[in-house]
């Protein structure tokens, strides 16, 4: 039986035409003019890439500082001792520690957003794997959540850095803000992820490497981008 959709979807969904590609800006104009919904929706680009994700050397995985944040609260929890712990706590992290803090999530809990480590904690942290790799919340170098330098990687995910990495299917989706920013802030942020995720196109991956790309509103339709004009840049 075909999914009903609702009125402001259905009025969503008159505002332009679905199977069109259009420009990133006019995406982004198109989405703004969608009607609103009773929270602030996270505003979402999903890719389609061209690399296959059962290779262990074509994972596309990374960060992006978003120029005018995510608009969204992070929770942070460190692992780390001694200075590496002072200086998250000063940064902003709501909870740092080490053993007691390993014993606590292996316990069940999971009241935080991001989790750092420092590379010495990390012999302990892998315990958690099983926990915290299922939810994408493990610590890894590549994400910049395993550094020494605790404080600035708070900062950092505090002002809005997001996480991108590929699943399964070979699909990426990255937040780059709320519904309620302004066009020149939803675009910019779009532009810094678009490009962010070209950069981590690995040396392996053969032929196109971006298939197709859309954007869209947490209850809001897709719209498809002209992803061969971002190429162009």
């Amino acid at each position: 039986m075909p999914k009903v959709r609702s009125k402001r979807y259905r009025s969503a969904l008159a505002l332009y035409e679905p199977n069109k590609k259009y420009p990133l800006s006019e995406a982004v104009s198109i989405l703004k003019k969608f009607p609103p919904t009773k929270f602030d929706q996270t505003v979402t680009l999903s890719f389609k890439l061209g690399v296959d994700p059962r290779q262990s050397d074509q994972m596309v995985r990374g960060t992006c500082p978003l120029p005018h944040g995510s608009g969204k609260s992070v929770r942070v929890l460190v692992f780390a001792t001694g200075t590496a712990a002072e200086a998250a706590k000063e940064a902003g992290a709501e909870l740092v520690g080490f053993e007691e803090l390993i014993k606590k999530v292996q316990a069940g809990f999971s009241d935080f957003d991001v989790a750092i480590a420092t590379p010495s904690a990390m012999a302990e942290v892998r315990k958690l794997g099983k926990i915290l790799g299922p939810r994408g919340l493990m610590p890894n170098p590549k994400t910049g959540t395993v550094t020494e330098d605790t404080a600035k990687a708070v900062r950092e995910v505090k002002a809005g850095r997001v996480e991108f990495k590929l699943d399964k299917n070979a699909n990426v989706a990255v937040p780059i803000g709320k519904f309620s920013f302004g066009e020149h802030a939803l675009l910019e942020n779009a532009q810094a992820v678009v490009d962010s995720v070209l950069r981590a196109r690995p040396a392996t991956a053969k032929g196109a490497y971006l298939l197709s790309l859309t954007m869209s509103a947490s209850m809001s339709p897709g719209i498809r981008i002209d992803h061969l004009q971002l190429l162009k840049h």
